[in-house]
């Protein structure tokens, strides 16, 4: 499978300027990125390279006065995850901000596990999520995922419902069914991110609760179940385009989490609610990234 890899330089450079960057050039095919001094290197199928893509990504660039100029050249043959799959990921801790408990919870591989980081004296209670993953994206250690997992932590999930929309690794399926959600379906369009959903559904022991589809919201117009929390941690004109199918599987009352898009994003997404009968219930933020919760034909 031949590759281009893409050196973006960023001016001036910094690391929110290089995960806005990188989750938004995703959308030109990207697959993996490596961080430089002074911005990074995209790594592409040439099949799927779509160049267009890429020069609208940068002329739309949220960040006033920063740069970015790229250069394209034929990548060696090299399997651009492996330096990932060999490192993997240090511990993530996140917590609550409204448990009385002190819960935490621990995200972390296989190499590196919960019993070697320091967790506070105070908590009483600790949830362990092992994800095995082969990219980086749906570990925990992006601000998004973690904002979506603090924001589950603080949720009442006991005997509820859970659809996770592009799950990726399945982490925020996993996070809920173990703090107590009765069941999850989960989906993606990418046939690895079903497949690894999986497997970390049977790591973590949830797999007798979790169910994986393969595809994209289409495949929500033929399903019958109605769910109680729903979660989608896509860009922002994907989250546009498919809240209309979040809402149509929604139970009265149920709970839309929202992220993979910026502050700047949110008057945006939360008009489009209203206009499906959302209400506002809930923001966050780290740095540029947001998170939301909608609520559906909430209670007053």
């Amino acid at each position: 499978m031949k590759y281009y890899e893409v050196e973006m330089t960023i001016q001036p450079c910094s690391q929110d300027a290089q995960d806005v960057l990188s989750a938004m050039t995703a959308e030109a095919g990207f697959e993996t990125f490596e961080e430089t001094e002074t911005g990074l290197t995209g790594y592409v199928q040439q099949a799927l390279f779509d160049q267009s893509v890429l020069d609208a990504v940068l002329e739309s660039f949220p960040f006033e006065g920063t740069y970015i100029t790229y250069k394209v050249r034929e990548a060696e043959d090299r399997d651009w995850n492996e330096q990932w799959e060999q490192e993997g990921f240090e511990p993530i801790i996140v917590r609550g901000e409204r448990r009385e408990d002190n819960a935490l919870l621990v995200i972390h591989d296989g190499r590196h596990l919960p019993e070697d980081t320091p967790l506070s004296p105070l908590s009483t209670l600790l949830y362990k999520i092992e994800i095995d993953a082969h990219m980086a994206f749906g570990t925990g250690t992006h601000q998004t995922t973690r904002m979506i997992c603090s924001m589950l932590l603080d949720m009442p999930l006991q005997d509820k419902r859970v659809l996770d929309c592009g799950c990726g690794t399945g982490i925020l399926g996993i996070c809920a069914l173990k703090l107590g959600a009765a069941a999850c379906t989960a989906y993606d369009i990418d046939e690895w991110s079903t497949d690894n959903t999986r497997h970390n559904a049977v790591i973590n022991q949830v797999d007798d609760r979790l169910t994986a589809l393969n595809g994209n919201a289409t495949l929500l117009d033929s399903l019958t179940e109605r769910f109680d929390v729903v979660m989608a941690n896509i860009n922002r004109n994907i989250l546009l385009q498919d809240m209309e199918r979040f809402v149509s599987v929604m139970a009265p009352q149920a709970t839309l989490i929202l992220s993979g898009f910026y502050v700047s994003d949110i008057p945006m997404l939360e008009e489009k609610g209203k206009s499906l009968g959302l209400m506002l219930q809930e923001t966050k933020n780290d740095g540029e990234w947001a998170c939301m919760i909608l609520r559906k034909n909430p209670i007053k």
